[in-house]
Parts: C-alpha cells; sequence; structure tokens
C-alpha cells in the first residue's frame, strides 16, 4: 500500500494566499476617500462596459479588483441578499456590516475548502445619515475584514498608492478634492492617468434614498482641470 502524497496544511494556505496575491496585484488599484459628503471610489479601470464600481443597495456601494468574472459574482450575490433582506424585513435594516460578514464568509469557505482562492478584493461602503456613520469594509481574497475609516486602497501596489493616499488627505474633503486625491494617488509622481482610463463614482448623502451615482468622464475631466 503507498503512502498518500501529504503537504502540511501552513503550506497549503501560504501556497494558496501567494496564488490571490499574485492574481490579484496583475489588476489596476481603487482607491476610496470619505470626504464631507459622503464617499468618493476612485478605480483605475480603461474598459468603458466593464465596471469595478456599482450600487449595491440605497445607501450601499460595492467595489472590487482582481478577477472581474470573480467580484462579478460577488456584487450579484450581494444584491440578492440586499434585495431579500430589505423584502423580508426592511429597507433600513440592510447595512453594509452585514453584507461583508456575508463576503467574508463566502470568501473565507473558498479559501480554506477550494482547491483555488478567488483572486479578488472586494470594498462595501456605506455611507450614513451623518458623517460619522459612514462606513468602508476592505475583505480580502481569504475572508479578512478590515474595517476603514478615511480612505481604503484595493489591489496591486496598494502599500505606495496607500501611502500618497494618506499624505495628502484632510478631513472635510469636497468632492472635488477627493477625486483629485484618488487620482494623483493612483498615477504616482511618473505618470499621468487620462479620463478614459478612470471611473470615479460616490455616494453622497444629498441624493435622497439612492445615494450612488457615477461620475462621466466630462465631469471628471472638468473636476481634474
Amino acid at each position: 500500500m503507498s503512502m498518500p502524497f501529504y503537504v502540511a496544511p501552513e503550506q497549503v494556505m501560504k501556497d494558496r494566499a501567494d496564488y490571490a496575491r499574485k492574481g490579484i496585484a496583475r489588476g489596476r488599484a481603487l482607491v476610496a476617500i470619505r470626504y464631507a459628503e459622503g464617499i468618493a471610489i476612485v478605480a483605475e479601470n480603461p474598459s468603458e462596459t466593464l465596471r469595478k464600481v456599482s450600487e449595491i443597495y440605497d445607501r450601499i456601494a460595492f467595489a472590487g479588483v482582481g478577477k472581474y468574472n470573480e467580484f462579478d459574482q460577488l456584487r450579484v450575490a450581494g444584491i440578492r441578499a440586499a434585495d431579500l433582506k430589505g423584502f423580508q424585513y426592511s429597507r433600513d435594516d440592510v447595512d453594509a456590516r452585514s453584507l461583508a460578514n456575508q463576503y467574508a464568509q463566502i470568501l473565507g469557505n473558498i479559501f480554506t475548502h477550494e482547491m483555488k482562492p478567488m483572486e479578488v478584493e472586494i470594498l462595501v461602503a456605506e455611507v450614513g445619515m451623518e458623517s460619522d456613520r459612514d462606513q468602508m469594509f476592505h475583505i480580502l481574497y481569504d475572508g479578512t475584514v478590515v474595517d476603514q475609516r478615511d480612505v481604503a486602497v484595493l489591489g496591486g501596489d496598494a502599500d505606495a498608492i496607500g501611502e500618497r493616499l494618506r499624505d495628502g488627505y484632510e478631513p472635510g474633503l469636497g468632492l472635488a478634492a477627493a477625486v483629485k486625491l484618488g487620482v494623483s494617488a493612483l498615477a504616482g509622481p511618473d505618470r499621468e492617468l487620462p479620463t478614459t482610463e478612470l471611473e470615479v463614482a460616490a455616494l453622497a448623502r444629498g441624493l435622497g434614498r439612492r445615494c450612488f451615482h457615477r461620475v462621466n468622464d466630462l465631469g471628471v475631466a472638468e473636476i481634474l482641470s
């Protein structure tokens, strides 16, 4: 009788984490920034049809980096979960924290039990009725949830982008200033990002029940000019 091939659990987890991180690092990054009236999300995205940032529910947005088909599956699952909870209970019961916990369970189970982990990082952001109730949850490929306060960075080169972002951040920024900061943090000192390669969206308190809106290329060009 031959002995079964054995690999230490620690090595399996390390290999899966390395695989996921390499896949995520190949993608382009995105940043989220709290400003005076909500949360701005700026992503480097050259596609005109595939979106990294989208609305989940009235006051909640979703953003993802990594393999598009994988984080888009998570986006759809989040919309269905939010709609079901809002229908069964109340729209006010749908919140970013519970969605982030559900995403963490999904990603954690896949990372632990499946052969291939998801090559994604996702962000669930919610704008509150007041600024101190804004929430941002960064969920990693292994199901780890990180509660972010003022800024969040997802994707490749996150350390350098995060450093530039934190250096330029000030409480009470306007939307235009937040978008400029996000674009400059993504671009860095050595390149310039055209508006056609940017995806910009915001959750704004002043928009009524549905707080999510996109900023089109013309609006981004006006902000950056």
